[in-house]
């Protein structure tokens, strides 16, 4: 196995649709992968595939390993692209010793570690034991893959997870999360037809992973929005609400958002210079983590020179009390990390994440986030939270895709093996620690207690964002590393 064969492996990928809850594609990928090497495979009910290749010659006596990585990946691009990701392939460049997307997420997120099990998989001179490789669907919206693993679907006792970020750094154990939404009725009004009605941007942040982020102070559009918004209603009551919209994945920190708002002319001086004030602020406060948040404002609709009247502007409004609660429930609502652990140091316990904010058929706006804990109760505390202050807001409030975390195991026999082939391959030794992510390492963990893994992988940035990229040196080391794993499992 060979890291150019990899990369070969991964660019084939970038060309299959697999947005999470569409994987048919990449499925059927998979399963003629299996196909074209000769190899054993079978496609569950829900869509996982397992492809399995039997022991080298004289290891068959050898403990077989799991590899694994979700197929699935997080889809977003930047405002203005045409990208379609239910068709075209991802389009990336090389440079500076990066793979990168430059206008949407690259999907090396876990796509680089299903690349590295297929190339694990289709070498027959590796001298290793037996191997099979479980291929999850959906990791990025529930991990419903994952949950619809049956006890028997894995025998082995060692299990390797392909979908961390970082080179140098192995993972024993997770966070634990939730989703929780809330849900605001709106009465749609005829909006007043004398008003000025402007939309307001704010766009150019980072965005991120919201767990392996979360604490590196990354801007989230939504809460500097709600700021804008409310200081604008504080000021003028007469505000009116007509269309919001922000963020996307509930596992990213939103990037862009938008809101159009309608007043009196009279105010245009005053409420774009607390625009302007918002943004500003935004920029100092970020300055030395996210130092490219924009905002733009301008006026919606077109002038009828003959009637002077602004025509193909917002019709209705969101009534004014449920405005209000709704520009309170965005500023008051926690965003960012709860607490640290004691345990590990510079590892986040728990945190929340606004995540978006959309409006929906039937008069609806729906704001989603997501908790995260390596602590069970934390986790209850942080979204019982997040929901009292959505309900106190009048909002109707659910949870959703709860999963476990996965409690680290320093006595673990598979990662004595990594770190001992870590230190042997490159002369020092390995960071251990745990993620404050959500890996299935959890799910799995519930099912087979006594299953033994780890998790590594090559170095990734701006996952779950566009411009994600993949570190080519760091790919390197991790084929070495998983290669010299594989052949030292005794």
């Amino acid at each position: 196995m060979t890291t150019d064969r990899i990369l070969e492996i991964f660019k084939e990928i970038t060309k299959v649709p697999r947005e999470s809850g569409h994987e048919e594609k990449i499925i059927a990928f998979l399963e003629k992968f299996a196909k074209d090497h000769n190899l054993k495979s079978r496609t569950d009910k829900v869509g996982n595939v397992y492809i399995s290749k039997p022991a080298h010659s004289g290891k068959e006596n050898i403990p077989g390993v799991m590899l694994q990585g979700h197929s699935d990946m997080v889809c977003d691009k930047v405002s203005g692209s045409s990208h379609d990701f239910e068709k075209d392939p991802i389009k990336y460049e090389i440079k500076d010793g990066w793979m990168i997307a430059p206008e949407t997420t690259l999907g090396a997120d876990c796509g680089i570690g299903v690349a590295a099990a297929l190339a694990v998989l289709e070498d027959k001179d590796m001298p290793a034991g037996p191997v099979e490789a479980l291929f999850t669907i959906s990791e990025e919206t529930g991990m419903d893959g994952a949950h619809a693993v049956q006890p028997g679907d894995i025998k082995e006792k060692i299990l390797i997870n392909l979908d961390s970020e970082d080179e140098g750094q192995l993972f024993i154990g997770c966070a634990g999360g939730m989703n929780t939404y809330a849900r605001f009725k709106y009465v749609a009004e005829d909006a007043t037809p004398d008003l000025m009605k402007c939309e307001f941007k704010i766009y150019g942040a980072l965005g991120g992973h919201s767990g392996d982020d979360i604490d590196k102070n990354r801007c989230n559009v939504l809460k500097i929005l709600a700021r804008f918004l409310y200081n604008v209603l504080e000021r003028h009551s007469d505000m009116e609400l007509y269309e919001i919209d922000g963020g996307n994945k509930s596992n990213a920190i939103a990037r862009e958002a938008h809101a159009v708002i309608g007043f009196p002319r009279r105010y245009r001086k005053d409420i774009l210079g607390i625009f302007e004030s918002t943004i500003e602020n935004a920029r100092n406060e970020f300055k030395g983590s996210d130092p490219d948040i924009s905002g733009h404002a301008g006026e919606v609709g077109i002038i009828d020179v003959e009637d002077n009247k602004v025509i193909g502007s917002p019709r209705k409004k969101i009534d004014k009390d449920s405005a209000a609660s709704l520009i309170y429930a965005m500023i008051a609502a926690p965003h960012g990390v709860i607490s640290m652990s004691n345990d590990l140091k510079g590892l986040v316990e728990t945190s929340t994440n606004m995540a978006s904010v959309k409006m929906l058929k039937g008069n609806i706006v729906e704001i989603g986030t997501s908790q995260r804990s390596s602590v069970d109760s934390a986790l209850d505390y942080a979204a019982a939270q997040t929901e009292a202050c959505f309900a106190l807001a009048g909002a109707v409030v659910r949870h959703e895709g709860r999963y476990p975390g996965w409690k680290p195991n320093l006595d673990s026999p598979i990662l004595d093996v990594t770190k001992n082939a870590y230190i042997k391959l490159f002369g020092n030794e390995p960071v251990v620690r745990a993620i404050h992510a959500g890996l299935e390492c959890g799910l799995f963990l519930t099912k087979f207690p006594d299953l033994d893994m780890i998790s590594f992988g090559p170095t990734l940035r701006s996952v779950h964002a566009p411009g994600e990229k993949l570190d080519l040196a760091s790919l390197e080391k991790f084929t070495k590393l998983l290669n010299e794993v594989l052949v030292n499992i005794k």
